[in-house]
């Protein structure tokens, strides 16, 4: 493919990841090419390999005859991919807070400030803030010397990132995401594992939970 073509379909790509993520483009959804071609600004040929990439991401869906579709969402699922989350962060910290040096310590001090000094609304959390908190949780586990355990967090943390948007409307007004964020980071860089267990966990259950409940209002509405 030659190099104008393949930047094209990697600003696609980036952008149809962020509406996916963000939700602009809703589990389930029906992704018509034409359509995504005239909002892009770009050919069919460029949105289908875009969207066969986000296919392998496992964050489209390809139906045979049918074409693309954005990866549903269901209470099986998130209830699934949470324990595997939860297994898998658990052993990446595990191995940063064991292997992690000096500048691991100061790349999570500096991600954290980032986190805390960015705005946020617990109602309509913004782009901006989205990628200073990934920025954040990947700082955590960035000592963790197994690349294969990091790049399956990077796909499990992915698709955290699509149910999360999901819940913000069931957040309560008082959770208060720099406290909880604070308090992990503090524990990593104690290296207190006992403690960042707990918080974590909770961190994650937490967001399950949320989940769920906007899941069931969803399909109450609907019925």
């Amino acid at each position: 493919m030659p190099s104008d073509a393949t930047s094209l379909t990697v600003s696609a790509y980036h952008r149809l990841r962020s509406d996916i993520l963000a939700s602009r483009l809703p589990p389930g959804r029906k992704l018509k090419i034409q359509e995504l071609s005239q909002y892009l600004a770009v050919s069919p040929s460029v949105v289908r390999e875009a969207l066969s990439r986000l296919s392998a991401e496992s964050l489209v869906v390809a139906e045979p005859q049918r074409g693309f579709r954005v990866a549903p969402i269901n209470a099986e699922d998130v209830r699934d991919l949470t324990a595997v989350r939860i297994d898998i962060e658990l052993k990446c910290l595990r191995r940063a807070m064991s292997e992690g040096d000096l500048a691991w310590e100061a790349a999570i001090v500096a991600a954290r400030h980032e986190l805390v000094r960015t705005s946020y609304d617990l109602r309509d959390l913004s782009d901006e803030w989205t990628d200073v908190h990934a920025k954040f949780h990947r700082a955590l586990v960035a000592g963790c010397d197994s690349p294969w355990l990091l790049r399956i967090w990077d796909q499990l943390f992915v698709q955290g990132e699509r149910y999360r948007r999901i819940n913000v409307m069931m957040s309560r007004e008082d959770r208060d995401l720099r406290a909880e964020h604070s308090m992990i980071a503090q524990a990593v860089l104690d290296r207190d594992i006992a403690l960042t267990t707990e918080l974590m966990t909770e961190h994650l259950r937490l967001t399950e939970t949320l989940t769920l409940q906007s899941l069931m209002s969803q399909d109450a509405a609907v019925a």
